[in-house]
């Protein structure tokens, strides 16, 4: 199935007791580099197995990359914090339970994380295709710079410059970058997204039912049991907080939180299956995904630009690093197909979920990105898919990097009538 993964979490390797047991299951909280083995011992090391990005093809030279990247560790959401807020009222004055976790609970709390995600993404991604990211395209205006407004974009771009400055030891005022959240914030200029969706509470039905299963309340009850405060004081809500709080303090302070030993992997599993991301971005509604042709259409509008100046032997776009959120990625993923279960997700059909695919801790963790890969062959020119640096096959599609004019026939039915 298009979508499946050839590397693990190393969460279950248990290779450092600082990693809690259940670091896979933090869904769009995660870490970057928990899906990425090579990055564990050293956050700066490059994966040097290129033999994975080449296009299988002979005479294959790189001409054009667009990446569309999630920002980087992040603080959390205001609405998180009003959440985390509760939690921490209750424990700190209403627990009558003294083990010592649970004194740690009392006395911790979040700091901040900096802008590393970015930076040693920008090392990377200039390691893997150094003819393309380099310092002369950068001077050359070939590299372009476009992202959300949002502070957490803003500052995501700009530490990606400063990892490329750095790398290149460029020491004169970096490169700018242009805002456009009609690109990558589409979900909020899509009319239909929004009415539909965004402000429609029967959109997320599922999760509501999720939220008052049998699963959920075992999960409180149990909850309730360790801190030892009345049942009826764990909301769901109130489940969430504290497996937030778990995945922040991870993800920020990379610390195996007090808070991860309120959940064990089946609680955990619960915690990731009720949240909306599938529901309110994947494959649920058809507008979800429908929402991100905006972006689609500017995509390929780069590709077809490269794809035609080649012919005269020079592309003026080398490089597009587009910086936006997980709710940018994740509809544009679900519109060219990736990660699509059989059976959709619902509130009942629990126990079937653990095979699922569609899983946003390995797909969308903080500086995700979504890697397209045009080359010039001998044969033609061929497109390459990776997710978080690791190649993808796109769907209905064998190739690891099929010719060109395959791709945009299989989303013939999604792009303008146009030819190359």
């Amino acid at each position: 199935q298009v979508g499946s993964f050839s590397y693990c979490s190393v969460a279950n390797d248990n290779v450092n007791s600082n990693i809690p047991a259940i670091a896979n299951h933090f869904g769009t909280k995660g870490r970057y580099e928990e899906f990425s083995r090579y990055l564990f011992n050293d956050i700066l090391l490059v994966n040097n197995n290129k033999s994975l990005l080449k296009p299988g093809c002979s005479n294959c030279t790189a001409i054009h990359v667009t990446a569309i990247i999630r920002h980087g560790t992040r603080y959390p959401s205001t609405k998180n914090i009003k959440r985390i807020q509760r939690l921490y009222d209750l424990v700190l004055n209403e627990t009558m339970n003294t083990d010592k976790w649970l004194n740690d609970i009392k006395t911790k709390w979040l700091v901040e994380k900096g802008r590393d995600d970015h930076r040693h993404l920008a090392v990377s991604l200039a390691t893997l295709f150094p003819s393309l990211i380099s310092e002369e395209n950068l001077r050359a205006h070939r590299i372009r710079f476009i992202t959300s407004s949002k502070h957490r974009c803003v500052d995501s771009i700009r530490a990606f410059q400063e990892g490329l400055l750095n790398l290149w030891k460029v020491t004169e005022v970096g490169p700018c970058h242009k805002i456009n959240d009609e690109l990558m914030r589409f979900f909020d200029q899509c009319q239909k997204f929004v009415e539909d969706v965004e402000n429609n509470q029967t959109a997320l039905e599922e999760v509501h039912f999720f939220k008052a299963s049998a699963e959920m309340k075992r999960v409180q009850m149990k909850m309730a049991d360790q801190l030892q405060v009345p049942y009826i004081r764990i909301t769901p809500d109130l489940v969430e907080a504290a497996f937030f709080l778990c995945s922040y303090e991870f993800a920020i302070k990379s610390l195996n939180s007090a808070w991860c030993n309120l959940f064990d992997e089946t609680d955990a599993q619960v915690c990731t299956k009720h949240h909306g991301r599938y529901w309110k971005r994947g494959y649920s509604h058809d507008i979800n995904r429908k929402s991100s042709c905006t972006l689609f259409h500017d995509l390929f509008n780069r590709l077809d630009q490269a794809a035609h100046e080649i012919r005269f032997g020079h592309v003026s776009e080398a490089v597009t690093i587009q910086v936006g959120h997980a709710e940018t990625l994740l509809p544009l993923l679900a519109l060219m197909g990736f990660f699509r279960d059989e059976t959709a997700l619902t509130a009942d059909n629990f126990d079937m979920q653990n095979v699922r695919i569609f899983r946003t801790s390995r797909i969308v963790p903080y500086a995700a990105n979504l890697l397209f890969v045009l080359y010039d062959c001998s044969e033609g020119l061929r497109l390459q898919f990776l997710l978080n640096e690791t190649p993808q096959n796109f769907p209905d599609i064998k190739h690891q990097a099929p010719l060109y004019d395959t791709v945009r026939e299989t989303y013939r039915e999604l792009l303008p009538n146009s030819e190359l």
